[in-house]
Formats: C-alpha cells, sequence, structure tokens
C-alpha cells in the first residue's frame, strides 16, 4: 500500500531540517519495503508569499488526505507586521485545528553522549514526556483583540475549556503513565484560574478509573522550578495549551537545546501532525547551521504512531545516540568555552544540518540492516 506524507517546510530552518527529514524516510522506507509518498505543501510565511494566506485551501486538503503530516517550522521578522489572523503562526493554529489533533506529546529525554550541556545540568539522567493539550485553551479563545484609543486601549483574550476538551487529554495521559512508570504530575493554576479548577476536577474523576497512577497536582510556577532544581523525579506531564507551550521549552534548556526535542500532535480521526519543537530560526536560516535532531525524532514518532513500525522508530533514535557517541555536533551543541574533554575530546567533529542528518541516516540504515527485520 502506498501512503502519503504531506511535508510542510514552511519558514526560516524549516526547509533545511525539512531536507534531512525527506532523505531520512527515503532511505529507511527503502530498507523497511514501505512505499511512502512525499508531497510539498506551502505553509506560514512562505505561503503568504507566494498565495495570499498562511494555510492555502489546497495545503489543508492535502494535510486532510495525507497518511501523516510532517512540518518543519513557520513565522519570522517578515511577516511581524501583518494582523494575527494573517501571519503565519495563524496557519499552524488553523491547521492543528482542522485536523484535530488535540493532544500534543513531547518527550524530553537527555543524551548520554551530550553530558553536562548548557546552563541547567541534570544530575540525574532525564526522560519525561509532556503532554500538552492543543486546540483549546488562551492560544483559541474568543472574543479577542483589542479596543479604545492610544493611551486608553483594552486587550482582551479569552481562557475557555469544556470539560470534554479536558477529559480526553487527561485520559490520554493516564493510559501513557500506566504504559510507563504508573506516575502522572498534572500542571495548572487552581488557586487563581477558574478552568483550572476544572482541569483539576476532571483530572481526579479520571483517576477513578486508572488506580494504579499515582497522581500529583503541581501548580505551574512550582513546576517550572521543580523542573530546574529535579526533573528526574517526572515523567508524564499533562497540563493546558499555554502551560505546556512555556514548560516544553524550558525543557530543552534542561537537556541542552532546544533543537534536541520532538512533538507529535495526535487525533483520534485524521493524520497525525509531527514537528520539532524549536521555532523558524530565522538568524541562522539558509547557513546549514540548524540542529535537526527534533526534526529526526519527530519524523521517528511519525513512524511509530502513524505507521505502526516501532523498529523504525528505535532505530532512528539508536541511530541518532551513536551519532553523538561518535562525535558529531552541530553548532548549538557546542559550548563556547568548554575545554575539547568536557565537549568529547579531540574526536568532536562540528559538521551542518545536512553532514549531521547524513551521519544520522547511515547509522540508522545500518541499525534496520542489523537487526534482521528487513531484507
Amino acid at each position: 500500500m502506498k501512503r502519503t506524507i504531506a511535508l510542510l517546510a514552511g519558514d526560516g530552518i524549516g526547509p533545511e531540517v525539512a531536507e534531512v527529514a525527506r532523505r531520512l524516510i527515503t532511505a529507511l522506507s527503502d530498507v523497511a519495503g514501505i512505499r511512502l509518498n512525499v508531497e510539498d505543501h506551502p505553509i506560514g510565511g512562505a505561503a503568504i508569499d507566494a498565495h495570499g494566506e498562511p494555510l492555502p485551501k489546497a495545503t489543508l486538503q492535502a494535510a486532510l488526505a495525507a497518511d501523516a503530516v510532517l512540518l518543519g517550522a513557520v513565522g519570522g521578522p517578515k511577516w511581524d507586521a501583518l494582523p494575527p489572523e494573517r501571519r503565519p503562526e495563524a496557519g499552524l493554529l488553523a491547521l492543528r485545528k482542522a485536523l484535530d489533533v488535540y493532544a500534543n506529546v513531547r518527550p524530553v529525554r537527555s543524551v548520554p553522549a551530550l553530558g553536562n550541556l548548557g546552563p541547567l545540568f541534570a544530575a540525574e539522567p532525564i526522560d519525561l514526556v509532556i503532554i500538552r493539550e492543543l486546540t483549546g485553551g488562551l492560544y483559541f479563545g474568543r472574543p479577542r483583540g483589542i479596543s479604545g484609543g492610544v493611551g486608553a486601549r483594552q486587550a482582551i483574550d479569552t481562557l475557555v475549556y469544556t470539560e470534554a476538551e479536558i477529559e480526553r487529554i487527561v485520559r490520554l495521559a493516564f493510559k501513557m503513565a500506566e504504559q510507563r512508570s504508573g506516575r502522572l504530575t498534572s500542571v495548572d493554576k487552581a488557586n487563581v484560574l477558574t478552568s483550572s479548577r476544572l482541569w483539576r476536577d476532571v483530572v481526579e474523576r479520571v483517576q477513578a478509573d486508572h488506580p494504579s497512577v499515582t497522581v500529583r497536582h503541581v501548580l505551574v510556577d512550582a513546576m517550572a522550578m521543580e523542573l530546574v532544581q529535579k526533573p528526574w523525579v517526572h515523567d508524564v506531564i499533562v497540563t493546558e495549551n499555554m502551560f505546556g507551550d512555556i514548560l516544553s521549552d524550558l525543557g530543552g534548556a534542561l537537556v541542552g537545546s532546544l533543537g534536541l526535542l520532538p512533538s507529535a500532535s495526535l487525533g483520534e480521526r485524521g493524520p497525525h501532525l509531527y514537528e520539532p519543537v524549536h521555532g523558524s530560526a530565522p538568524d541562522i536560516a539558509g547557513r546549514d547551521a540548524a540542529n535537526p535532531t527534533g526534526m529526526i525524532l519527530s519524523t521517528a514518532m511519525m513512524f511509530e504512531h502513524s505507521f505502526a513500525m516501532p523498529d523504525v522508530a528505535r532505530a532512528i533514535a539508536g541511530a541518532l545516540d551513536d551519532t553523538f557517541a561518535d562525535g558529531f555536533r552541530t553548532a548549538d551543541l557546542v559550548r563556547p568555552k568548554a575545554s575539547a574533554a568536557e565537549d568529547g575530546g579531540d574526536a568532536l567533529r562540528v559538521v551542518g544540518t545536512q553532514a549531521f542528518g547524513d551521519a544520522v541516516i547511515e547509522r540508522a540504515v545500518a541499525r534496520l540492516k542489523a537487526r534482521g527485520v528487513y531484507a
């Protein structure tokens, strides 16, 4: 059976990391004997420039018809002056809503070969997952806008959640906790927000159906502090849209770079959406300097969740570990003032986006062939 991937490269470094994903998909599908057709479609600023809107109808139709959607990044200062409904980010929000991908799954895992990287050093290995509600909350609230004259303007955003929206993301989080350690942290702001009090009530009600899972309720400000002080005590974390957006970016600092983090946005019916957590990074766009790890791992999540090929996903993840262990780094993973010994010794090889992708692809193909699963 032929399956289709809608590849929406987007803006900034999006096309560069998307190219790595394309070559990875081609190489592994050849080994695995699966027919994957990768179709390119514009989104974000690139779509605005070409078609006058951030999510053209043809792109949306192609995404809805695909078996999976893989996205690079959207946005950049070029389009900052546009009204909110016409900016690149509006295209991404509209895509998520149309696909009804309500559960954004963001793994945060430290890489042993990277060692003490970045300003936040975790004393223990980190292996947690943040499950962020993706189609409700402040980002989708109505009404919204700015009214009044200069000096007396008023800005309005509304935070709305229904019990059904909360329950479906919470149930998914409980199931994931059962498959992992049996520990779930629910993050809210129930001491202030009415929506968070509803969130907490729903978590406690659903917990009755999952007696093997231990639940902690943590306020979002306290959660930020815990992630800095002792991230290794957490396993599965579930929270609403904006809190999840912020906390998962903090996760990038914990493991050394936002470029390391993937995500899968899952729904109940249509195709799932996969994208790295990082943004479009326009300051390094076109320089072959972006870290494609987040995109590579997002592709691994696509093989696992959309194509039911966990062995391919494991080959990709293992190949990344091998690549780091062999000394390959992109520029964001090298500390300017670190000694050679601290950063990996004389064998350290700082390479560009495409060369790093080549190293991972070579090792992923070798891993798949060595497993003997495929001819």
